[in-house]
């Protein structure tokens, strides 16, 4: 009898350390969030657009998902596009809390990194109403009316460092030379750009401990002119040949660098780059990690149709749930030799099923990041 009350104690301890545990949500199909009964209603949901449709990244994603749960007859819904300007920003608080007092909405749906300050005020004045917001984690747990939703960047980073570390070996093809060296345009030196930093690093070792990664931060999101200047450095002074721009509107410029330079190629990050970049840019686009709003959304749907929630919490998605993934079609599958398509397929399968662990920026007090970034500088 002891021995079963010791074993049973354990247990209790076990489950009150993971209660305790704060970290974000990864999300199993049997046992997440909280858990009601399922259903099969039909919600009614508003996105709220801080700019507009058009962008051909996170807006547009986010309206494809929507749409798809309106097509399938899961919700019905309506897009308000607040505009994206300074001048805009005060409409943006404004709608929020417009559409929250109506109480009309199963959901608001808002996103990215500028909305977290309007959004927290709209939830606390209305706790009531349910939101989400997608790829930011700035109030998690502050209010338990918003589910946030966030992406294992990690996960993608690791498929594209695969990737280049791979293609950086093929001379045969046009802009490919003979140095192992790929490059890395941040936007800021943060947890979050490096967390897709530390999966390419990664990525890029374990596929080929022989290729270096010259990595740089443009200290902005919107400096394409810097993220220009550095890509020219690398290409010139380090005979950098594939070049991953992870750093919003900047990493437009290492493609310039790219593409003016004939020696090198660009990586795109978020959305499929191949589609949006002027032309020249575009044919040097070898492909795009993608960070997948609209599965996002369709996931989240599913879990509450299933009856478990996540309000008051991080949910971080990865490649199980298509959060993330990576372009395979179009320049990807034209340039990559197959054996290189079939090896990126493969990693990808092994994250999935757990047999690679990323490792991950966010969290993590030992700067792993930084002491592998700094090792792997040409």
């Amino acid at each position: 009898m002891k021995k079963i009350f010791a074993i049973l104690l354990v247990v209790l301890l076990a489950i009150s350390i993971v209660a305790c545990d704060k970290k974000p949500v990864e999300p199993a199909p049997s046992e997440s969030g909280e858990t009601n009964a399922p259903t099969d209603k039909v919600y009614n949901v508003v996105s709220l657009v801080n700019g507009n449709l058009g962008d051909k990244s996170f807006f547009d994603s986010a309206e494809a998902g929507l749409k798809k749960l309106a097509s399938d007859g899961r919700i019905t819904y309506k897009t308000i596009e607040m505009g994206g300007t300074d001048a805009d920003q005060p409409k943006w608080q404004e709608t929020l809390d417009e559409v929250a007092q109506t109480g009309e909405y199963d959901l608001i749906v808002c996103g990215t990194y500028q909305m977290p300050d309007f959004l927290k005020e709209t939830a606390t004045n209305y706790p009531d109403q349910k939101f989400l917001i997608y790829d930011d984690n700035t109030y998690v747990g502050e209010n338990q009316n918003v589910v946030n939703l966030t992406y294992r960047q990690n996960d993608m980073g690791y498929l594209i460092g695969v990737f280049a570390a791979l293609m950086t070996s093929e001379t045969d093809l046009n802009n490919i030379n003979a140095e192992k060296v790929v490059g890395f345009i941040g936007g800021i030196d943060s947890p979050v750009i490096n967390d897709f930093l530390y999966g390419f690093l990664n990525g890029v070792k374990d596929t080929d401990a022989e290729v270096k990664v010259d990595t740089r931060y443009v200290n902005s999101y919107v400096d394409t002119a810097t993220a220009k200047e550095m890509g020219l450095a690398m290409i010139n002074d380090n005979n950098v040949d594939i070049i991953w721009g992870v750093a919003g509107l900047s990493g437009n410029g290492g493609a310039e660098a790219a593409s003016e330079t004939g020696k090198a190629w660009f990586i795109g990050v978020d959305s499929d780059q191949e589609l949006t970049l002027p032309d020249d840019q575009a044919a040097i686009t070898l492909t795009s990690g993608l960070k997948n709003i609209d599965q996002s959304l369709i996931w989240l749907f599913d879990e509450w149709d299933a009856g478990r929630t996540y309000w008051g919490k991080e949910v971080n998605l990865g490649l199980v749930e298509g959060g993330v993934g990576i372009v395979t079609d179009k320049n990807f599958a034209t340039y990559a030799p197959q054996a290189v398509q079939e090896k990126v397929l493969e990693a990808e399968a092994k994250v999935r099923d757990g047999e690679i662990q990323v490792p991950s920026a966010i969290g993590d007090e030992t700067d792993g990041v930084i002491k592998l970034r700094d090792e792997m500088q040409p």
